[in-house]
């Protein structure tokens, strides 16, 4: 996949409407998503595991390749690089190693990651940990000749799991080729509806640069939807209708624009995933237009 100078959006899985139009096969998805709403993106789910065959994942980097959508890899939720048991840690480095492999026979380089739960440690022992297994899941890359693959360490939306905005910078900071995958839902559910506005937003995007520089940041890996919240963080993802939950994409899109952001935008909505990352699409034109 080349290089882009221009935000790719696209949908995390597929939509209901795919299957509802009569398709059944995610290779079949690209040539549809950027026929019906001028998607260029485009993240497998996996997970809830990893059943794919190497034919099929070389199948569907085909399909992607010729429909020009830029294809990343959701690695297994289960994953935990922090569980004190070194064997069920090396489970879930395996994990990324695998997703990594199936991802790379798709011609694609992003794997989101989970990085996991204190499992009664503290914090600062369950990171520790982390830190550790993470650099083992990259020395494993590259020694497999996966180099080219980036971890992408996601925001999570429950504050009993690792992945604050500052946890997750400090372990990108660990390897040149990791990028934080920031989830703007995630980050509004656990802090209680804190993406309310422009202002939240560019607070996040600084932190980012502050950290990782600018160029860096540009090259941001997100996740958006709307979200549903309760007392302890996040219960489940809504649909851009959904009006009555947050955030909201327009309040994000001017400041990717004005910034020029230029990574990987996944739109996690709740079954019209392929329809609201269109909305987003919609969104960055309108702005990018504006400028």
């Amino acid at each position: 996949m080349r290089q882009d100078s221009h935000l790719r959006i696209g949908p995390a899985g597929n939509s209901e409407s795919f299957y509802a139009a009569g398709f059944k096969q995610t290779a079949e998805t690209f040539a549809w998503q950027r026929e019906r709403f001028g998607l260029d993106a485009f993240e497998v789910p996996f997970g809830r595991g990893l059943g794919m065959s190497g034919e099929t994942a070389r199948l569907i980097g085909r399909a992607a390749q010729d429909a020009d959508v830029a294809l990343s890899a959701h690695a297994p939720y289960y994953i935990n690089l922090a569980n004190p048991d070194p064997g069920l840690a090396q489970k879930s480095i395996n994990y990324i190693l695998d997703t990594a492999r199936l991802l790379d026979l798709m011609g694609g380089r992003r794997v989101v990651v989970h990085v996991g739960s204190p499992k009664g440690q503290s914090r600062e022992e369950a990171m520790d940990l982390c830190a550790l297994r993470l650099k083992q899941a990259r020395s494993a890359l590259l020694e497999r000749g996966l180099s080219h693959i980036q971890l992408c360490l996601e925001t999570m939306g429950r504050l009993s799991v690792l992945g604050t905005l500052d946890e997750v910078l400090r372990l990108t900071l660990l390897d040149e080729s990791f990028l934080p995958c920031i989830d703007f839902a995630h980050l509004h559910a656990a802090g209680q509806g804190a993406m309310d506005g422009t202002e939240a937003f560019a607070g996040v995007l600084d932190e980012i640069e502050a950290a990782l520089g600018l160029d860096r940041a540009r090259q941001l890996h997100i996740h958006f939807s709307r979200i549903e919240y309760g007392t302890k963080g996040e219960i489940r993802h809504k649909t851009f209708d959904d009006t009555g939950y947050g955030p909201d994409f327009s309040r994000l899109a001017p400041l990717l624009a004005n910034r020029r952001y230029h990574g990987t935008a996944i739109c996690e909505s709740r079954g019209t995933m392929a329809e609201d990352a269109a909305l987003m699409r919609q969104e960055m034109l309108r702005q990018l237009n504006l400028q």
